[in-house]
């Protein structure tokens, strides 16, 4: 296991610069994950961890030790990737041992690691077997056992569920975070799916335009987020945000009365942020909080809740209504969001002004 840190990583490819001097410390043993859009940095960033990009500026330290100039062989990390790269004319465990090609061990102590590394993985009926004979979390694993075969310091994980159908990826997620937690092997893993990152990592790193945005656990991203952005990406249905002014300590909301609020000291335009799940359809009015009027403009039933698309203004917000409750399109409803459920950010720089 080891300790990675990036001390003003930057990338450049050309005259342009993907990433902008980052700097992040991943703690042995941790599970951190890289979010963004295309293109934000995130596996550029993760290939010049594994060293597979060349680094342009700054320092990497894994161990404690800089490798900016080491071979990927060097640094004793292995990287798991989005299209598995598995061999097919090779058998599972052919493939599982593929990285030990090179290895002083002996024959006996190969095949040990082969063995126990399927069995570790549930593979161990399948090891002579081919590729096309598996199923696609089947050959995840396959790729993730050449990988861990080698008893590499960190693992590095580049998308490996984008090719999973939606069940496969929720079973594959709670087998690498159980993986995790047997092995205690620090892991970076790089995804576009805020629901991954929610669910399996110890640390996030928001990313965007190759510069990290917000640095925390699921917890306190999804809680306490420092900007907009980072607001609207973590989090399904994402949060709405309703244009909006403080002015001599009242919060105007077209559309929308707002009662019993404790606001932030801040004059100007504001930009009030209400997660789905706390904007509730409701048949009264309540006392406190925020409340709005408007017409249904499409629903989503989902079972155990509804969602349900309401116009404010102009402006159009998801809100939650119980699952048997499917309002009519083109009828009105009344929402509501309890006292401590907003966010506020500045409308200009978009950075977070603090909930209300």
């Amino acid at each position: 296991m080891a300790k990675i840190e990036l001390q003003g990583l930057v990338k450049d490819y050309g005259k342009t610069r993907a990433v902008h001097g980052i700097d992040l410390t991943i703690e042995d043993g941790e599970f951190v994950v890289f979010v963004g859009p295309s293109g934000c940095g995130k596996s550029t960033t993760l290939r010049m961890i594994a060293g597979l990009e060349d680094i342009s500026g700054g320092v990497l330290l894994i161990g404690g030790e800089v490798v900016n100039q080491r071979e990927p062989k060097q640094r004793n990390i292995a990287m798991v990737f989005q299209n598995y790269a598995i061999y097919p004319h090779m058998t599972v465990g052919q493939n599982i041992g593929f990285g030990l090609y090179t290895s002083k061990l002996s024959k006996a102590e190969k095949q040990q690691r082969i063995l126990e590394t399927g069995k570790t993985l549930g593979l161990e009926k399948l090891l002579d077997r081919r590729p096309a004979a598996l199923s696609g979390g089947q050959r995840q694993r396959v790729a993730i056992g050449r990988a861990m075969v080698r008893d590499p310091v960190a693992f590095l994980f580049d998308e490996p569920l984008s090719n999973l159908d939606a069940q496969l990826r929720s079973q594959m997620r709670l087998e690498i975070k159980d993986l995790h937690r047997r092995l205690g092997t620090t892991i970076v893993y790089v995804t576009h799916d805020q629901i991954e990152a929610m669910t399996m990592a110890d640390k996030i790193v928001v990313m965007r335009d190759g510069k990290i945005l917000q640095v925390g656990t699921p917890t306190d991203l999804y809680e306490n987020p420092t900007d907009v952005f980072t607001a609207r990406f973590i989090g399904s249905p994402s949060m709405n945000m309703l244009p909006a002014t403080i002015s001599a300590g009242v919060l105007t909301v077209e559309g929308a009365q707002t009662v019993g609020l404790a606001l932030p000291a801040h004059d100007g335009g504001v930009l009030v942020g209400l997660r789905p799940h706390d904007l509730i359809v409701v048949t009264e009015a309540a006392p406190a909080g925020f409340t709005a009027t408007g017409a249904v403009a499409a629903v989503e039933p989902l079972g155990s809740e509804t969602l349900v698309h309401v116009q404010i203004g102009s402006s159009q917000v998801i809100a939650t209504a119980p699952g048997r409750v499917v309002p009519a399109i083109g009828s009105t409803v009344m929402l509501h969001a309890q006292p401590g459920s907003l966010y506020l950010f500045d409308s200009a720089s978009e950075k977070a002004l603090g909930h209300a």
